[in-house]
């Protein structure tokens, strides 16, 4: 198996945002790591469209899926959204494509050159994206998002129950993450085949495809830890991305600390494939920047 390629789950409504994607990987490439990109079987001619001329892979999320002969597909299929997809993305792995992969979402992209030794070490140890996230916690205060605080608190609670006594402070995210498939095997193999559990199950019980991950590197010690903050720079609200942009933060200026920037779909719709009709806050967001009372 090769060392690392690059990989990224999608869908129909952002497929624009995997174009961009690809794209970015195309130009910024250094090492000319290899693409994957998974999508259901419904959206496969879409995405064979919209990513023509592109270098990349394209395969079936079901493909994925089936490359664990312990997990039901049919039910994976009935589950929601964001949970069938944290299962998909957490089975990669299988197909023995390689050893490592960078576990992209669609809205991310690159903003300068990357390659091989931007994940893995000298010795061939991946990185493991892992930190406190204080800085962003106490954002979330500052702007009084207090559910959020709460939620990524009783994400802690709930990590140290299904690994008692590990450390339970850190955080394993966000994406892209550096993802390992000796990690993955060894969380199968060593927590949850003895629990009789899937990672399907697993992630019904804990939707935290990053914390299963994160606790298998810990609890299971596949490789040397080799801890690293957060590749690239994470606009998770409107408010965060307007305020940094009145600071004057620019993908140039980024350039210094990070590799790419993700845009959360969840606001940013400017690459909905459908329109979406929720669009008021992110407006208010750019009036406020527009009107200066940030």
């Amino acid at each position: 198996m090769i060392p690392l390629v690059l990989y990224c789950k999608s869908w129909r409504q952002d497929v624009r945002r995997a174009k961009r994607l690809a794209e970015s990987v195309a130009r910024f490439n250094r090492d000319r790591l290899e693409l994957y990109v998974s999508a259901p079987a419904e959206d496969l001619p879409l995405f064979r469209e919209q990513l023509h001329g592109i270098p990349h892979h394209l395969i079936c999320d079901d493909d994925i899926l089936r490359a664990n002969p312990r997990l039901d597909v049919q039910k994976v299929q009935t589950l929601r959204g964001y949970l069938s997809q944290q299962i998909v993305k957490s089975e990669f792995w299988r197909l023995g494509i390689s050893e490592n992969y960078l576990c992209l979402d669609s809205d991310s992209y690159f903003i300068r050159d990357f390659g091989q030794g931007d994940f893995i070490a000298a010795g061939g140890t991946p990185y493991t994206v892992m930190h406190e996230g204080k800085e962003f916690l106490q954002y979330l205060v500052n702007i009084r998002k207090l559910k959020i605080v709460r939620h990524a608190e009783d994400e802690q609670r709930r990590f140290r129950e299904q690994f008692p006594g590990l450390e339970s402070r850190y955080r394993f995210g966000p994406t892209p993450v550096i993802w390992s498939a000796k990690a993955w095997r060894q969380l199968d193999e060593q927590v949850l085949q003895p629990r009789n559990m899937t990672v399907g199950d697993a992630i019904e019980r804990f939707p935290s495809e990053l914390h299963w991950y994160g606790g298998a590197v810990l609890a299971t010690k596949p490789f040397p830890l080799l801890p690293r903050e957060p590749l690239f720079r994470l606009y998770g609200y409107p408010e965060e991305y307007w305020r940094a942009r009145r600071m004057g933060e620019t993908e140039e200026t980024l350039k210094t600390n990070f590799l790419g920037v993700t845009r959360q779909s969840a606001w940013d719709r400017t690459l909905d494939f459908e329109p979406r009709k929720r669009v008021r806050r992110a407006v208010r967001m750019f009036l406020k920047y527009c009107l200066g009372r940030w």
